[in-house]
């Protein structure tokens, strides 16, 4: 296993490269969404937006297109990998979170694994095919992911 970072509608990995290096020297970060390679193909895409940049509440999101790929240890190694992206590139920031819905077992267990606090459970606030779910909210400190890391 293993899987790296990629901005989003790249076909050229290295011009990629070079541009992102670019930015970078120039302070063009942090990068809000990249793109998720494993086994030289594109399985997703993770993000980062602000709930409120003011109050420098961030939160992050992630999709892995192909099923292939669910449950093998992808999710958590791109979410630890941004985690990391995050905390480093926006050294401001004391919390990254993400919410998800209950029936997501899958994601719940990736901020478990990761060392995240649920920190709400909006009961019975969505509807899919014919069944309601909690909303669910999941953070993590900076002091927390610091001191497992």
């Amino acid at each position: 296993m293993g899987c790296a970072l990629f901005h989003p509608y790249v076909h050229d990995k290295e011009t990629y490269l070079k541009k992102t290096e670019h930015q970078l020297a120039m302070q063009h970060y942090p990068i809000d969404q990249m793109i998720i390679e494993a086994d030289g193909q594109i399985i997703g895409t993770v993000i980062f937006y602000w709930e409120s940049e003011a109050t420098r509440w961030l939160e992050m999101g992630i999709v892995i297109y192909l099923p292939e790929y669910w449950g093998d240890g992808y999710g958590t190694e791109t979410i630890k990998l941004w985690i990391d992206y995050l905390f480093e590139t926006i050294p401001y920031i004391e919390r990254v979170g993400y919410t998800t819905w209950s029936g997501n077992h899958r994601m719940i267990k990736v901020g478990q694994k990761l060392g995240m606090t649920l920190e709400a459970r909006m009961r019975k606030c969505r509807y899919y095919n014919g069944i309601y779910y909690d909303s669910i909210r999941m953070g993590l400190l900076r002091e927390e992911w610091e001191k497992m890391n």
